[in-house]
């Protein structure tokens, strides 16, 4: 008999118990843990959501022409790329894009049942491919942190409906080799799947799309939510190969997959602004420097920057441990690395999300205890 889907707990959910400690210190809890961002969007982005007049009808489902065209230009400026826009279309932020892809891609591949994606990672690459039905096959990382390609069994490419990778990754910052990646998949008859929500914060060289490798077999990911502050408007977009591009936004248009149409007009302007990007990239470069310095005095290790992204990742031993210990001592709120895949057990990731005042305050808070070890 089989049986029903039980949902397990939702990762973040398993750390609440650590938040009463935050009550010990005035100003509270300062929270690590989520990627949530807390600094303002530009005036001009919240000015658009409030006055375009959008709410009144259904906005288009794959976004409306002005949002598209302003992917369009951005993707021309940051890549200099000349995506078609009829290969581009709107998503309700990203994660309701990736959690529900396989299900997709398992009615348009009916005789493939496997998803691929990086062992260490976004829960929802996982998650996604329980909820349709499929496997969810981990993919070794190498020495470096990306996809180990040469790794992936045979059979599974086989039965592969895509293959997640994500760079800069979430949540250890790496960067992958996306021609590699496109590549495998053009040879195995796989679509890649490339999440570059974190591109705008790529700190060692420029930021890289998988589509400066050709669009044939490929759809690059992106939000606003972290760019640009918007993570509570969702607007993200997709964009490559003309067929996949095309079967997703006719098959997501039958289940009302609609970024909001004041959302979709606060869009534009943040796509057209690249000064407030600049700024965010000053400040989470800042807080990113500050954190691991506060960090690696307090535990007594070497916790080095990443290669892009606003986490910091490092091992700890005992993760569990070290987030306990952490709220305790400190009333801050990290992750412990087991929420993005069990090879990530020995690790915590920090979200360097908070404002410097908060992230100078768990500084103060640690003053007494820095050069703990507590690994």
């Amino acid at each position: 008999m089989t049986e029903p889907f039980v949902p397990p707990p939702y990762p973040y959910e398993r750390i609440d118990r650590f938040k009463p400690y935050g009550d010990a210190f005035e100003g509270g809890l300062i929270d690590l843990s989520i990627g949530t961002p807390f600094d303002p969007p530009p005036a001009a982005v919240i000015e658009a959501l409030g006055s375009s007049g959008a709410e009144r009808g259904y906005p288009p489902s794959i976004g409306t022409a002005d949002l598209r065209s302003a992917v369009h230009r951005w993707m021309g400026r940051r890549f200099d790329l000349d995506v078609p826009i009829g290969q581009i279309a709107a998503a309700i932020g990203t994660k309701e894009f990736v959690g529900t892809l396989p299900q997709w891609m398992k009615l348009r591949t009916p005789d493939r049942d496997t998803v691929l994606y990086p062992e260490i990672s976004y829960p929802t690459y996982e998650m996604g491919a329980t909820l349709a039905g499929c496997r969810a096959v981990p993919v070794p990382m190498t020495p470096t942190g990306g996809v180990q390609l040469d790794a992936i069994d045979p059979d599974d490419a086989r039965r592969a409906l895509l293959l997640w990778v994500n760079s800069p990754g979430n949540p250890s910052g790496i960067l992958d080799d996306l021609e590699a990646a496109a590549a495998w998949g053009r040879e195995y008859d796989v679509p890649v799947f490339s999440d570059e929500c974190y591109v705008e914060f790529t700190w060692d060289g420029a930021g890289r799309t998988i589509l400066e490798h050709g669009f044939d077999g490929v759809v690059a990911v992106h939000s606003l939510s972290k760019r640009s502050n918007l993570a509570g408007t969702r607007v993200g977009f997709y964009a490559g190969d003309a067929e996949l591009v095309e079967y997703l936004r006719e098959v997501r248009k039958h289940v009302g997959m609609m970024v909001p149409g004041p959302a979709q007009a606060a869009g534009v302007v943040a796509l057209d602004d690249d000064d407030h990007v600049r700024t965010q990239r000053e400040r989470y470069r800042r807080r990113l420097e500050l954190t691991a310095d506060v960090l690696s005095r307090w535990a007594g290790i070497d916790i080095e920057l990443p290669a892009g992204g606003f986490y910091l990742w490092f091992r700890v031993g005992d993760a569990w441990e070290f987030t306990e210990r952490l709220a305790r001592d400190a009333g801050a709120l990290v992750s412990p690395g087991e929420f993005y895949g069990a090879a990530g057990r020995d690790y915590v990731r920090v979200a360097v999300v908070q404002p410097d005042d908060r992230i100078a305050e768990i500084a103060r808070r640690l003053g007494e205890g820095a050069g703990h070890d507590v690994t």
